[in-house]
């Protein structure tokens, strides 16, 4: 379908060769069709944060691809563990985590990792709720963007707490060198080959989020876990740091 409304806010996109996603073609059989909700974190607090910029880009091109989008903003939230979870920016981020569908994560690379902000984010998301695993089965895009030269360190760490959290991955990933040659001076993407990767992501997202969704409850389904009372599972996974 032509969405010529959102061309001007997409100036980079050849819409030639831009495809929505079919979702009737991925999606299951008992898929709701609704949009997909897609949360995105970013892990900078700086005024010009170009973690936060890519995390823009991205929500434009998920907005294209018709999906509900929510961007976490991280100034605010505490230190894991410093406050009690009612913490107002804690149930906050726990309630959009539970909201979504899939999520993007983007870091800065700092000192050859991900940002502490970004990992705090992370940290702040349960394993599990009671018998419920907020994260498990949904699907995951990770970028990342570097001072310097390209690295993958960032996203590798990434993909290791997707996994961890028990989501789906995606294949591709953006890494975006030199960050603060690729925007403008009005806080836009140029165009190059990093901004067409990031577009390549977004799609791929939105296809496997399709894809899962409406069969993430028989793919994690485990013979453990059904061997385990759902309150001998609580006790286990929400055990706190000594």
């Amino acid at each position: 379908m032509a969405k010529s409304q959102d061309c001007h806010d997409l100036p980079n996109v050849d819409f030639a060769h831009m495809q929505p996603v079919n979702a009737e073609y991925y999606a299951g059989t008992d898929d709701p069709l609704h949009p997909p909700r897609i949360l995105i974190l970013y892990g900078s607090l700086r005024e010009r944060s170009f973690s936060k910029l890519l995390a823009l880009e991205a929500e434009r091109l998920l907005k294209w691809h018709s999906c509900e989008t929510r961007v976490f903003d991280p100034s605010g939230l505490p230190l894991p563990d410093s406050e009690e979870i009612d913490h107002p920016k804690v149930q906050e981020l726990r309630e959009l985590a539970a909201w979504s569908e899939g999520m993007v994560w983007v870091s800065p690379e700092r000192h050859g990792a991900m940002t502490g902000i970004m990992k705090a984010q992370i940290d702040w998301i349960p394993l599990a709720l009671g018998a419920v695993r907020p994260t498990q089965g949904k699907t995951l895009a990770v970028m990342q963007v570097c001072g310097g030269s390209q690295s993958f360190n960032t996203v590798n760490q990434m993909r290791v707490l997707g996994r961890w959290m028990r989501m789906v991955t995606i294949p591709n990933q953006s890494s975006v060198a030199k960050a603060f040659l690729e925007f403008d001076d009005n806080d836009r993407m140029k165009p190059s080959a990093y901004y067409n990767r990031m577009v390549d992501v977004i799609e791929e997202l939105v296809k496997f989020t399709y894809m899962v969704r409406s069969r993430s409850e028989p793919l994690v389904d485990r013979y453990s876990e059904r061997v385990e009372s759902a309150e001998a599972l609580s006790r286990r996974v929400n055990q706190r740091s000594l």
